[in-house]
């Protein structure tokens, strides 16, 4: 994940009404609108970096429908359980609580998936990832073009591990888009364990992603692969409180906290790594930009090979990837 700083200004307070969910007020008072117009002021003094669409996403949820259907409804008013629904929300928000966990889910690769406290909440910085290991597999397991004969051969198998899984969103997405993708994902946090296992189940790939618990390669001793990928704890410890609130109150910090300079997981991986490796096998790990220069010299001295960085959408140095030729 990318660490986020805190800010330190304060929107300016302006005048706004009562709650939608004050007593006394007729629930006819509150239209769609107005809720969302009082929402948006409302967080924005709370210090929410996009109130408005903070706002659609609890309306939207509290109506059980698409933020678009909002606009549908504009004028329409909103029951007393909206409305009840929406204050609790929006008290929870106004604290700093990230949107995904009130919601339950975020999307992430265009699929949406389970988020708790429990996890980090996927991040798009990760897609990059994601899409320097599909390309990998897709090399390994090239997915066929046009319709699959059902009665034909099965598709090439590629044995992916994926180290500190969260929310598994790693480990399904590869399944996902990669029919050749054989997944192990591995997570500490047994709560971590039990939300990828729902995830994969939901995505419909539970048969190809196999979820266990268990510290970094400990719960895969003596297996190989030939991918291994992770996006781990890599914030310095002493940055964590300076993080913006969002996530240094509410994210695990137990998925956060890398130590002193924010390596000490990925070294671990570093250097375990290549007992894990088929030949020619890669690793591939998202990083903060800063560890990049660390990061490939950790990656050389361990005799890694083709050490090269990848960019996110950004253009900041996000994942590095590297390959495992044994010397023979």
């Amino acid at each position: 994940m990318e660490p986020r700083v805190a800010e330190t200004s304060t929107p300016q307070a302006t005048a706004r009404p009562a709650s939608p969910a004050a007593s006394g007020a007729a629930t006819g008072d509150w239209t769609v609108e107005k809720i969302l117009n009082w929402t948006r002021q409302f967080l924005q003094e709370k210090g929410s970096p996009s109130p408005r669409v903070d706002a659609e996403i609890l309306l939207a949820h509290a109506f059980s429908c698409d933020r678009i259907l909002l606009y549908a409804r504009f004028r329409e008013p909103a029951p007393q359980s909206v409305r009840d629904q929406m204050r609790s929300l929006v008290q929870r928000r106004a604290t700093h609580e990230p949107i995904a966990y009130l919601v339950g889910h975020k999307e992430f690769h265009s699929l949406k998936f389970a988020v708790s406290p429990a996890v980090l909440v996927p991040r798009p910085e990760t897609e990059t990832l994601v899409e320097a290991a599909l390309e990998s597999l897709a090399e390994r397991a090239p997915i066929p073009s046009g319709e699959v004969d059902p009665f034909g051969p099965a598709p090439q198998e590629v044995r992916v591990l994926d180290l500190g899984t969260g929310s598994g969103c790693l480990a399904v997405t590869l399944a996902k888009r990669n029919p050749g993708a054989q997944v192990t994902a591995v997570d500490v946090s047994p709560d971590a364990v039990a939300l990828a296992k729902r995830n994969a189940e939901a995505h419909g790939v539970s048969d190809r992603v196999r979820v266990v618990e268990g510290d970094l390669f400990s719960a895969v001793a003596g297996q190989r692969f030939d991918l291994i990928v992770s996006n781990p704890p890599y914030v310095r410890t002493e940055e964590l409180s300076g993080l913006q609130a969002d996530v240094r109150d509410h994210e695990p910090h137990l998925a956060l906290d890398g130590g002193t300079d924010g390596l000490e997981i990925a070294r671990r991986l570093i250097a375990a790594a290549p007992s894990h490796l088929t030949a020619g096998g890669e690793l591939m790990l998202e990083l903060d930009p800063r560890q990049m220069a660390a990061a490939r010299e950790s990656l050389e001295a361990a005799g890694f090979s083709h050490v090269r960085v990848r960019r996110d959408a950004a253009g900041d140095e996000r994942v590095v990837l590297a390959r495992w030729t044994p010397a023979s």
